[in-house]
């Protein structure tokens, strides 16, 4: 038999009220959205559980046992591989994780597998925190800063990579090609929030990237994609 769920240190911060099924502990950021988008789009039951950084909720005793590095979002699964919990944090490799339980989202071609797994770390490694030390510097404290080199050094690499992405996109409905995939799920939430929390758009000269501009209009018209970014709600 699987172990309780109650054998989790969260749980006991952020009670199970379904424990069958799996839990998320998140907020509706570019990173906390990846998966609650993915899960609305694989119809996975989940429970959501807000993560209220104003309460500093992230560097709880309870979350750290989940997350050590006290990130959103994270997962607890009650029905990991063999049937036993998986603890689970790293946006990206939850989306691989769900990716490969449901057998959604993810080609099953070797080579498509990975032309799409490239993509996903291009965002982890690049688009992620390229866009987010920009929205640091252009819409929060860096705005104080009358020493504009290291904002405008995330604007000339922010917009290099929406170039990369563009030049992608050419030809492509999805970032894997004809078909929606956890690449996508993990680039554009960061590029809604770079052209709309941020307001970084004319910074960037986003409209130079027409190709990016179709596809993040594509993926936000997705009826799992406007629910997923609503979770957790307020």
């Amino acid at each position: 038999m699987p172990a309780s769920l109650d054998a989790f240190p969260i749980t006991s911060k952020w009670p199970a009220r379904h424990p069958d099924q799996l839990q998320l502990y998140s907020l509706p950021t570019p990173n906390g959205v990846k998966v609650s988008i993915m899960l609305e789009e694989t119809g996975l039951p989940y429970e959501a559980h807000r993560v209220d950084f104003g309460s500093n909720d992230q560097t709880s005793p309870e979350f750290l046992s989940l997350n050590p590095n006290n990130k959103i979002p994270a997962i607890l699964d009650p029905d990991g591989p063999g049937g036993q919990p998986l603890a689970l944090f790293e946006s990206g490799a939850i989306l691989i994780y769900l990716a490969e339980k449901t057998g959604q989202l993810l080609p099953k071609d070797p080579a498509a597998r990975y032309h799409a797994l490239q993509w996903l770390m291009f965002q982890m490694g690049g688009v992620g925190p390229m866009f987010g030390q920009l929205g640091f510097f252009h819409k929060f404290a860096g705005r104080d800063y009358e020493d504009k080199r290291p904002r405008d050094r995330y604007v000339a690499e922010s917009a290099r990579l929406l170039g990369v992405l563009d030049g992608h996109l050419n030809g492509r409905a999805w970032m894997a090609g004809d078909d929606y995939s956890i690449a996508d799920i993990a680039i554009f939430p960061w590029v809604r929030n770079l052209v709309g929390f941020y307001g970084a758009a004319e910074l960037v000269q986003f409209d130079r990237f027409a190709h990016v501009q179709r596809v993040l209009d594509a993926f936000v018209a997705r009826p799992a994609v406007q629910r997923g970014l609503q979770i957790p709600a307020a």
